[in-house]
Parts: structure tokens; C-alpha cells; sequence
């Protein structure tokens, strides 16, 4: 009987194998062409290098391990000392290490060539793909770089090693590091993105401050040093607050608990007290909000760029996964429906990539006004638009799963607690809808630069320059109208999309996003390109082989 029944019940047939031990920067012909539309062909070996790291099966296990096993917060040590540390799983610190090593956090300030940024944004949108939780404090890291050279002095001191490749996990005083990280100290209880709610309370002793007060969201509490924002007699000012004083203590920063969050599980998020935590002053005192803005705007960029890397991780995962699992004789990608939502996800993950992209090209413009004006407008529509979208691609992706998706063995579910929090993260949906409106009212020369970028597709398809004279005539009206922001902010970035797209992307993917997006009514739901869209060959793009 046991010979012939045996204990195994079938074999394992129609599952596909795993994503794993590819280049993940090689596979992308997306991300190669934009990559050589602004200017950074030169990264190519960097980048293929950290296309092979994250592609490959080794960080994959890293990032489930990092994720499983969450860091942990050890108030005291066993003596009843005060220490307050962060504990990690080894898998985190080597994560950090090997994106570090690649330049994530530094590259766009050390490379002195032309499309520095957009080199630099293309490693974190690669690095987005391995691991999303390392990518707060490298993101972060990046940003501090025009905050610190405010302050000649401290840039001196800090900046050398803000800029290190070389990943020191130790939680002790800077002098005795090989690199360091930095953090973020600005959202209180009361003021939430109104940071003129601060109140935490900055008083001067001798050379330097001492801050008191309590911050609800405390970014990477195990960093080195931290932009925060405290009030002096002179109004809201920022401050660097370094985490470890110079005889290896602790400065006073009281970790009060670590965040229990949906998703982003492998990165500490905590909430803390300053009791006299010492902190040398940014910039000039009272306009600490325009220093917290200028290192925001970065990180806002940033989420956008990170919602592109996880859509095309997500993307890429539904196509494999449609291409090996089998139904009714033929593979999932060749079933009509399937194709078509394989064909639409890849539609939106590409314009979102171009979008991104665009506005960190714009980052290297550096001393000509419409580049910086379009920067100045376009970061916050493509946070606000690339981070709505991302949460509906992830779950259409994870819905081509089925139920395999939703098992947290599978990436998928990761994803798709992740999607969510760009969207939070650096202000919400309405922050940035009004952050557009403000930068049409403070800088009006910001909508001329965004209406020519935006038409300079013009002449190239009916229907696009049809939509671009629709805008123009209606802009004015709609940004008089804060109730209308979010609908102006989605014209405004889909036809930036639109309009990339025709300039830059094969003809058939440009054809298909103006047909659905642009052309006529659109629900947003994927899966819904029109006939004579070419849905078997966008879908096709979408596979990372």
C-alpha cells in the first residue's frame, strides 16, 4: 500500500519560479532610456552593479529577514544605565552597507559631471526594489547635504563623513566612526505638516542650545545626527541635534516607543522627548521652517522616486508570474483580460518613472531659472501623483497573484503594505496639492516653465495638443479654486506624463497612455486600454528579462 500510495499527494506543477538572481537595472529598458535622456549614461556600470545587488536572490533573503525580524527598541542597559539603542537583525546592517557601498545616500554631491542627480535618483529607484525600510535613512542622508552647507562650519565638520561609503552600524559618538546617517526631527502631536505649530522649545547655552519637547514621528532614532526644529524668542528655527555627545553618551533624546506601523517594518519609526538634548543652530535663527523646507523638498522628491521603483518591482513581479502560471492552454499574459491589465500597470509604472525622472534631471539644471522653477512645481506633482497610483498598481499586481500574493512568504505582501506610506510620508495628497497652488502664487514663472515642458510635445499627436489647449485655457480658472487642486494636479501630471512619453517612449506605450489617459473619459482602473491599444507587446515590455 505505501508503495503504491506513498505520502506525497502530487507534484508541484503551473507555479512559476521565483524573480530572483537577475539585473534588475539591464532588464529595465525603461530605466535605461531615461537614464541616457538625461544625461547619465556614464552611471552605467554603477548602475548595473546595483541592478545585479538588488536583483539578486541574496537581498531578497536579506529583506525578508529584515522584515521578519523588526528592530527593537532597549531603553536601558542590565546595569539600569539609560542607553537608549535600537536593536537590528544582522540582515538590516548589511543592507545598509551594500547600498551604502553603492553610493545611494552621496553620489548626486560627489559626481562633479553633468546628471549627477538623475544617477543618484536612479540608484534609489534600484535600491527601492530590494529593500524599501533602508532607504529612509539613506534618503534622509542624501537630502541634509544643501541644509548642512548653510552652515559652512558644520559642513566642514559633518559632511566628509555624511558622504562615506563606508557603513558604520555601531550607536556611539561620531569621532569614532567610519560614516554616519541622518535623521529627521520635525512632526509634533498639534502640528502634523503645520510646522508652525512647533513647540518644542530651544533655549541658548554658552556656544550651542539645549531643545525640550517631545516629536510625534522621530525618524530613524539610531542616527548620528538629526535636522530638527525648535522654537527660539525669535521664532521657529532648525537645529543639529547629533545623537551621541563627544565623552560616547547618549544625548538627551529620550526614545519613548518605537511605531507599531502597517508596513516600512524593517525601518524604526519612534516618538521621543528631548530633555536638554544639546544642538547647534542651522542657518539663521527664527526661519527654521525655510531650512526644513529645502532638505523637504528633497525627500518629497524622493517618495516619488521611491513609488516608481515600487511599482516597477511590482510590475515586473505580475508579468513573471503571468508569464510562467498557465490557464485554459495558454500562459496568463496571453489571456486577452491579463494582457491588457499587464499592458495598463506598465503604462502607468513607465509615465511614472519618466515623471520622476524628469523633475531630478531638472535638480541638475543648476543656474538656469526654468529648471529649478520646473523642480519647484513639479515635485510635488509628482509626489502627489505617483504616490496616489502606486497603491492601485500594487494591488492590481498583487490581484495577478491570486492568493499566492497575499501570503506574506511572497514579496507581494510586503508591497503591498508599503504602497500606502509615501504617500504620508514628507506631507500628505492635500499638502502637496496646495504646495502646487502656492508655487503658481509665490512663483508664478513656474507655470509658464511647467506649460512648456509640457508642450514641447506639441505637434507630435492630435489628441495630446487638444488636451495641452484645454489646460491652458482652464489654468487659470482652476487655481483659483483650492477645492479644484487635486483635480488640477492630475491634469497637470498626466499630461506630463503624456507628453514624455511622445518625446521619449516607444510609440506604442505613448499611443496607449494617451489613448486611455488623455483622449477621453478615464476611471483609473487598470485593465481598461482601449481596442487597437497593442496590449501584447506593452505587456511583453513588462517582463525583467
Amino acid at each position: 500500500m505505501l508503495d503504491r500510495y506513498g505520502y506525497a499527494t502530487h507534484e508541484v506543477l503551473n507555479q512559476p519560479p521565483p524573480l530572483a538572481d537577475y539585473d534588475a537595472y539591464e532588464t529595465d529598458q525603461n530605466l535605461r532610456a531615461i537614464v541616457r535622456a538625461f544625461g547619465a549614461g556614464w552611471a552605467g556600470p554603477k548602475l548595473a552593479q546595483a541592478g545585479r545587488t538588488v536583483g539578486g536572490a541574496h537581498v531578497q533573503l536579506l529583506a525578508r529577514q529584515a522584515n521578519r525580524h523588526i528592530p527593537e527598541l532597549r531603553t536601558h542597559d542590565r546595569f539600569g544605565n539609560r542607553v537608549d539603542q535600537i536593536e537590528f537583525h544582522p540582515a538590516w546592517h548589511e543592507l545598509m552597507t551594500l547600498a551604502m557601498g553603492q553610493e545611494v545616500h552621496s553620489l548626486a554631491w560627489t559626481e562633479r559631471r553633468p546628471g549627477a542627480q538623475v544617477a543618484r535618483a536612479a540608484l534609489s529607484y534600484l535600491w527601492n526594489e530590494g529593500e524599501n525600510g533602508i532607504m529612509c535613512p539613506i534618503l534622509m542622508t542624501y537630502a541634509s547635504i544643501p541644509t548642512l552647507r548653510t552652515n559652512p562650519d558644520l559642513a566642514r565638520e559633518w559632511e566628509p563623513k555624511v558622504l562615506s561609503t563606508r557603513y558604520d552600524p555601531r550607536q556611539t559618538r561620531a569621532a569614532d566612526k567610519t560614516g554616519v546617517t541622518v535623521g529627521m526631527a520635525m512632526t509634533e502631536k498639534q502640528g502634523g505638516s503645520d510646522l508652525r505649530q512647533t513647540q518644542s522649545v530651544a533655549e541658548r547655552d554658552g556656544g550651542g542650545w539645549r531643545i525640550v519637547g517631545h516629536k510625534w514621528f522621530f525618524s530613524v532614532p539610531h542616527s548620528d545626527i538629526f535636522i530638527a526644529l525648535a522654537r527660539t524668542e525669535r521664532g521657529v528655527s532648525c537645529f543639529l541635534v547629533p545623537g551621541w555627545l563627544p565623552d560616547r553618551s547618549r544625548n538627551r533624546i529620550m526614545i519613548q516607543r518605537l511605531k507599531d506601523k502597517a508596513g516600512n517594518k524593517s525601518n524604526a519609526s519612534s516618538e521621543v522627548e528631548f530633555r536638554g538634548a544639546y544642538a547647534r543652530l542651522i542657518g539663521e535663527e527664527g526661519h527654521g521652517i525655510r531650512e526644513a523646507i529645502s532638505m523637504g523638498h528633497l525627500t518629497r522628491l524622493e517618495c516619488a522616486l521611491s513609488s516608481a521603483g515600487i511599482m516597477r518591482l511590482a510590475v515586473a513581479q505580475a508579468a513573471h508570474h503571468a508569464s510562467h502560471r498557465r490557464a485554459f492552454q495558454r500562459t496568463l499574459i496571453d489571456q486577452p483580460m491579463m494582457t491588457n491589465v499587464i499592458a495598463d500597470l506598465h503604462l502607468e509604472a513607465t509615465a511614472a518613472a519618466w515623471l520622476a525622472f524628469r523633475v531630478a534631471a531638472a535638480l541638475d539644471g543648476e543656474g538656469n531659472e526654468s529648471e529649478r522653477l520646473l523642480n519647484r512645481i513639479g515635485a510635488p506633482i509628482a509626489k502627489y501623483w505617483i504616490c496616489k497610483r502606486v497603491v492601485s498598481l500594487v494591488h492590481e499586481a498583487l490581484e495577478c497573484h491570486g492568493g499566492n500574493g497575499f501570503i506574506e512568504d511572497h514579496l507581494m505582501a510586503r508591497l503591498y503594505r508599503e504602497a500606502p506610506l509615501n504617500g504620508i510620508w514628507e506631507g500628505s495628497g492635500n499638502v502637496m496639492a496646495l504646495d502646487v497652488l502656492r508655487s503658481m502664487a509665490r512663483e508664478p514663472d513656474s507655470v509658464p516653465a511647467l506649460l512648456t515642458e509640457i508642450a514641447a510635445a506639441k505637434g507630435q499627436d492630435p489628441r495630446l495638443d487638444a488636451a495641452i489647449r484645454d489646460i491652458e485655457s482652464d489654468l487659470s480658472d482652476l487655481s483659483r479654486h483650492e477645492g479644484q487642486a487635486r483635480r488640477l494636479v492630475e491634469r497637470l501630471a498626466t499630461l506630463l506624463c503624456a507628453s514624455l512619453l511622445v518625446r521619449h517612449a516607444p510609440h506604442e506605450v505613448a499611443d496607449a497612455y494617451v489613448a486611455s489617459r488623455v483622449e477621453g473619459p478615464w476611471t483609473g482602473a487598470y485593465g481598461t486600454l482601449p481596442r487597437g491599444a497593442e496590449t501584447g507587446k506593452i505587456a511583453r515590455m513588462a517582463l525583467a528579462v
